[in-house]
């Protein structure tokens, strides 16, 4: 397989924002395909406390299900302990011959404070998503020269909005795909 997206996060839950930017970027960047890898605990968010590693990996399947261009990894949740970034790459660079590594905007104005991100660049092409409301930056280092930014159809979904809105009895339809709404009621996750 030639040239896949690794797309890391703690997906608590993936929802439709997720989605339609992922296909876009496989579109812009002309990705074989999409790998979702749910993040046993981020090293971004250690004492957050989320719905379990199975919880969410389920909820990932069912999102992508029927979908021949995603596909998802259960790595990082089988490793346990904090998910590195270049731990996963190191990985899948055993598998794949071109890896992208797909990051939120704000994250690549934090990425010298990762875990080895020379190596991380190493391994993987960087891409970063930009919206139309991303802010510019002033702030320029390596990390952002060498990375890739990739206007995505912008899609403004929050999880922790979700979270909060199954939490007050809100309605969260057209957030999230139907079976993952269902998975998130009958599992009773966020009440």
């Amino acid at each position: 397989m030639g040239k896949v997206g690794i797309f890391g996060g703690t997906f608590d839950p993936i929802h439709n924002g997720h989605l339609i930017t992922t296909q876009s970027v496989r579109e812009l960047r002309n990705l074989d395909k999409i790998i979702f890898v749910p993040s046993f605990v981020s090293p971004h968010k250690p004492n957050i406390k989320s719905a379990s590693p199975k919880h969410r990996l389920n909820m990932i399947k069912l999102a992508i299900e029927g979908v021949d261009f995603f596909d998802y990894s259960e790595y990082e949740i089988d490793k346990g302990g904090i998910s590195y970034t270049v731990d996963t790459l190191q990985e899948f660079k055993k598998r794949y011959d071109e890896l992208e590594f797909i990051i939120g905007y704000d994250n690549i104005f934090t990425f010298h404070t990762w875990k080895n991100p020379d190596e991380i660049l190493e391994l993987a092409k960087i891409i970063v998503l930009k919206r139309k409301s991303s802010i510019p930056r002033s702030f320029i280092d390596k990390f952002v020269k060498a990375a890739t930014f990739v206007q995505t159809r912008g899609i403004e979904i929050s999880a922790t909005d979700i979270r909060e809105r199954v939490k007050k009895g809100m309605p969260i339809n057209f957030l999230v795909p139907e079976k993952v709404k269902e998975y998130i009621y009958k599992n009773n996750l966020y009440g």
